[in-house]
């Protein structure tokens, strides 16, 4: 199905536009998800999100500046290494505790939040500015004069680690999260739906995390 008859059907041309097809069918696979030292991750506890492969792909996601906001609302993969970014949770709507597969749809949010915002829950928005579509955290109060969409977030596998999916509520359009550089003085990349490579990453539970950079230093 084409996107723009999607489009039409949700009133979404302004995200839509974007994309020529529907990138992604979901894996009938479904698997456990794990952290990087191969224990399940559970909803409610605490990860980092970072590259499957260390290096120059970049360090770890965080929260930052872009230029049509004063409050750092936009998700950014950090451009080093050596950065973990910010501890996120997972929880799984109208389950608790529940267990996440892949294929099981999230709600995903950073562990700490800025002052500016009153929700540190990830969304996706549309960047006027850079023509895409962003993921960023809170309403569409936090980003004024952008359109915002709902959804679920979901795990699947990917290369070497997994690739973080966002599926628009009510339908089947579900689209790969990649990475953007809009080299403007951003501090980090930005994380975007994309219809080509996506963010092949990995978890790592929070506590674990200076245990796993000294092993690999």
């Amino acid at each position: 199905m084409k996107a723009a008859v999607v489009l039409l059907t949700l009133s979404f041309l302004p995200l839509f536009a974007f994309f020529t097809n529907l990138p992604l069918v979901l894996s009938d696979e479904v698997e456990q998800v794990v952290d990087i030292n191969d224990n399940p991750i559970f909803p409610g506890s605490t990860y980092y999100i970072i590259p499957a492969i260390r290096g120059p792909a970049g360090g770890g996601v965080k929260l930052g500046l872009t230029s049509n906001t004063n409050c750092p609302v936009t998700v950014l993969q950090d451009f080093s290494e050596v950065v973990r970014g910010l501890p996120v949770r997972f929880k799984i709507p109208g389950i608790s505790p529940g267990i996440i597969f892949t294929g099981t749809p999230l709600e995903i949010e950073f562990a700490r939040k800025p002052g500016c915002t009153e929700s540190s829950k990830w969304v996706v928005f549309v960047d006027n500015e850079i023509q895409k579509a962003c993921v960023g955290i809170g309403g569409p109060k936090d980003h004024p004069g952008q359109q915002t969409m709902s959804g679920t977030f979901h795990i699947q596998k990917y290369k070497f680690g997994y690739k973080l999916v966002f599926c628009v509520n009510g339908t089947s359009t579900c689209l790969d999260i990649g990475r953007f550089d809009a080299n403007n003085g951003e501090s980090g990349r930005r994380l975007n739906l994309t219809e080509h490579e996506a963010f092949d990453l990995v978890f790592v539970e929070a506590s674990d995390y200076e245990a796993i950079i000294k092993s690999v230093v």
